[in-house]
């Protein structure tokens, strides 16, 4: 038993977090199947579901991100924060981790600095192009930070970075069906050029709006047709506007699409958030891309995202604000541009980094080593 690999991987809050964390769990399970790993996430958070349905133990912390706009209501929030880094520091007294990992999200903070207080070694996963507030302090004490991005040394120490790049659902990469028989699943026509609009689980306001009030010229494509996923926060108003207004026969709507490597397959283009979970995936299938950064993220790191991509013109970027005016004339031409399709999948799959789940493990596994020496 002394033997034993034990380590505890925190964080989530959304997919994006929650897929490489996942991914991560599994590569070091194939390394050393003896390994012990728990999760830990944050209470009323989507990981608190989805980490036991990929079969991993998980427990959850009361910890909540700061008000940065009524800063008066962070009082509640600090007092939350004490009581998470007591929480945590007993699961992990009662654990006894070989390693601690931080994905990013809530839970990771109060974890990972528990876990170096008390003398477990830490390694980061930052996922992002720009480090965000709670992984540059972490990283004072990480042994290993794991980035996807170049120019990182901007934020961290040089001699604790390995380039990795962000793990992605391992699903994408089984082999699938053919473009045109993606399509055909989704009720479109095979052989037509396949435009993915995809907002995340819960949707992107300006994404939906971009094809609701543009649906007259969705209805006009003759060689273009849609693969829409809405998100489940906006799917009723949708529907009731669809059924008001007619679904064009060239429009495929749905709240989820489970089986997101059939979509990726019909794809010729892709409209996208400039999360890093997202890019990871569009690099490692190689799919022409608008990028739409949300404005509603920390030190607007999807931008910073997406603008790396777009100086290695892997990516067209369209801004939020105007991508309810610009967005869909622009990816409908852009569908029907073969070269430049080329030349962006081209540059995007240059960007990939297939095996950085199993290069994290590597790692995660080496530190344990180097720990119980």
């Amino acid at each position: 038993m002394n033997d034993e690999l034990r380590v505890i991987i925190s964080g989530g809050g959304t997919g994006g977090h929650i897929f490489p964390a996942v991914s991560i769990a599994n590569a070091i399970r194939e390394k050393r199947p003896d390994a012990r790993i728990l999760f830990v996430g944050a209470e009323g958070r989507m990981e608190m579901q989805r980490v036991p349905e990929a079969g991993y133990e998980i427990k959850g912390l009361p910890v909540q991100g700061f008000d940065r706009k009524h800063l008066w209501k962070n009082i509640g929030v600090a007092l939350k924060a004490l009581r998470c880094r007591r929480m945590a520091r007993s699961i992990i007294g009662e654990f006894r981790p070989m390693v601690a990992v931080g994905v990013g999200g809530y839970a990771s903070g109060p974890t990972l600095a528990a876990a170096a207080a008390m003398g477990v070694p830490t390694l980061i996963q930052e996922q992002n192009s720009y480090a965000g507030v709670t992984n540059k302090l972490l990283a004072r004490r990480a042994r290993r930070i794991c980035v996807a991005y170049e120019g990182m040394e901007r934020f961290f120490p040089a001699d604790r970075i390995v380039m990795t790049g962000n793990p992605v659902r391992q699903n994408l990469l089984a082999p699938g069906t053919g473009k045109d028989e993606a399509a055909a699943s989704f009720g479109l026509v095979p052989g037509k050029r396949t435009i993915l609009v995809i907002g995340g689980s819960l949707g992107a306001r300006s994404l939906n709006e971009s094809i609701l009030g543009n649906l007259q010229l969705v209805k006009q494509q003759k060689d273009v047709q849609f693969i829409w996923q809405t998100g489940k926060f906006y799917s009723k108003e949708i529907a009731d506007e669809l059924q008001r207004r007619g679904r064009p026969d060239n429009l495929y709507v749905a709240d989820f699409i489970a089986d997101m490597r059939t979509a990726y397959a019909a794809a010729d283009l892709v409209i996208s958030r400039a999360g890093a979970g997202s890019i990871s995936e569009l690099c490692l299938l190689g799919k022409p891309s608008i990028l739409v950064p949300s404005p509603n993220v920390a030190e607007d790191h999807q931008t910073k995202n997406a603008l790396a991509l777009v100086q290695k013109d892997a990516a067209i970027f369209v801004a939020d604000a105007d991508a309810r005016r610009t967005l869909l004339p622009q990816a409908i031409n852009l569908a029907t541009e073969p070269e430049r399709l080329h030349r962006l999948a081209a540059n995007i799959r240059r960007l990939a980094r297939p095996n950085a789940a199993a290069d994290i493990a590597d790692e995660v596994i080496r530190l344990a080593t180097q720990a119980k020496a």
